[in-house]
């Protein structure tokens, strides 16, 4: 696999260690243990990398949490180990993932899980899609997301913000360019 061709050494075996770097194998479990009750499937739920790997890595597993979440979202689960039909079965769930709110920032590749790029990115795609089950009459996990806080102003306290100067725009009194180049002048 690449994955294992750029752990070796160099740019490549950096760039990687960076990113697992960022993998966390506490959100990983509460991941596992979140599809495990909601799929009822006997699977490990320990989150270190290895496992959570081999875990969703055919896509299978993740088909079914789509199926549970709404039923037919997934249409064909391949069982095949081939690695395109198991590719098929990341896309669908991806898709799947995007109908139920996850935003496309948050999901992530097929090759990320297939040949473990990122595995991070599919935690965070799993995170995002637990905060959405609730929607779904299923358990949730992670943060509850924000409700909306819809605000409404007259015309008149909007024409009174235009007449306000935000502290971001800074202030200029006093300033001047003299001494910008320190005495120095310019050399031809």
């Amino acid at each position: 696999m690449a994955s294992n061709r750029a752990t070796k050494s160099g740019f490549a075996a950096e760039a990687q260690r960076k990113i697992n770097s960022k993998y966390s194998e506490e959100l990983a479990q509460e991941c596992l243990e979140w599809i495990k009750e909601i799929t009822e499937e006997p699977i490990n739920t320990s989150g270190d990398m290895d496992n959570f790997f081999e875990v969703l890595k055919d896509g299978v597993l993740l088909c079914k949490l789509a199926n549970c979440i709404e039923a037919g979202s997934v249409k064909r689960i391949n069982q095949s180990k081939m690695a395109f039909k198991c590719m098929e079965n990341i896309t669908a769930f991806l898709d799947s993932a995007k109908k139920f709110g996850v935003p496309t920032q948050e999901t992530f590749q097929s090759v990320d899980l297939w040949e473990r790029q990122n595995l991070n990115s599919v935690v965070i795609c799993l995170q995002s899609l637990g905060r959405k089950a609730h929607n779904y009459g299923k358990p949730s996990i992670g943060p509850k997301e924000a409700d909306k806080n819809v605000r409404q102003f007259s015309e008149e306290q909007l024409r009174a913000g235009q007449n306000v100067i935000s502290l971001q725009y800074g202030s200029n009194k006093g300033a001047t360019q003299s001494g910008i180049n320190f005495g120095n002048t310019r050399h031809m």
